[in-house]
């Protein structure tokens, strides 16, 4: 059976000649597993999301050698609304994936992009809001709520289109620690619904809900043992 993530011997670079971000890195993530991943700023984790997600190489240019599988396929050969449906990612700043006025319509636009049916749209947004906890938000604006409450929503937005992996990227970083403490919650919510997860930050504390934790240090991955270094 194929695992959720599997990367193989991954490397990448920018542009030719330049450092090598990521060297040689391999990960493995199980079905229901909660995988953190810790390291220095500028190590290269927001790149090693990029990899994962498919934004590296469908978005950004550079040289990518290596796999990233995902259920068993290759990123390279996966479309991005393939790997929309199979993978969400769930960045550092909320306001970088809201944009409509109203809960209601930024859960809807994934979807309606997708063409599913309207019955099925609003079935799935009654479902997400009740999992993250926001119903009685649902005709709100995003812009006038929380910092906690909106990545709540930049959450909500991801899992309308059903994935099966979820990647944050340092999505904790810029909210207070009720909204971390419900974040952490609707992540080990989505656990029990085995749904897979990576969670990169610089923060070990944000980790404390992770099966394990992994160093991202020299481009490679090490397992945690109390250093980042």
């Amino acid at each position: 059976m194929s695992l959720p993530i599997e990367v193989k011997d991954l490397s990448f670079q920018y542009e030719e000649g330049a450092a090598k971000i990521l060297r040689h890195l391999d990960l493995s993530v199980a079905k229901g597993e909660i995988v953190g991943i810790v390291g220095l700023s500028g190590i290269g984790k927001s790149t090693l999301c990029f990899c994962l997600s498919g934004i590296i190489p469908h978005v950004y240019g550079g040289i990518m050698e290596g796999e990233v599988l995902l259920n068993g396929q290759s990123s390279r050969e996966l479309s991005l609304p393939t790997i929309a449906t199979t993978l969400g990612l769930v960045f550092q700043n909320p306001d970088h994936q809201l944009f409509a006025f109203n809960v209601e319509d930024e859960l809807a636009f994934g979807p309606e992009n997708l063409c599913v049916p309207r019955a099925e749209i609003a079935r799935r947004i009654e479902e997400v809001l009740a999992i993250v906890g926001m119903q009685d938000y649902r005709h709100a604006n995003p812009q006038q709520l929380s910092g906690g409450q909106r990545q709540l929503i930049a959450v909500a937005a991801v899992l309308c289109l059903q994935p099966e992996i979820l990647i944050f990227d340092e999505a904790m970083s810029q909210i207070d620690a009720e909204g971390r403490a419900k974040l952490k919650a609707v992540m080990l919510r989505l656990k029990d619904q085995g749904k897979t997860m990576v969670m990169i930050d610089h923060d070990l504390d944000n980790l404390q809900i992770a099966d394990r934790v992994l160093v991202l240090k020299e481009g490679r991955l090490f397992p945690y043992t109390g250093s980042l270094s």
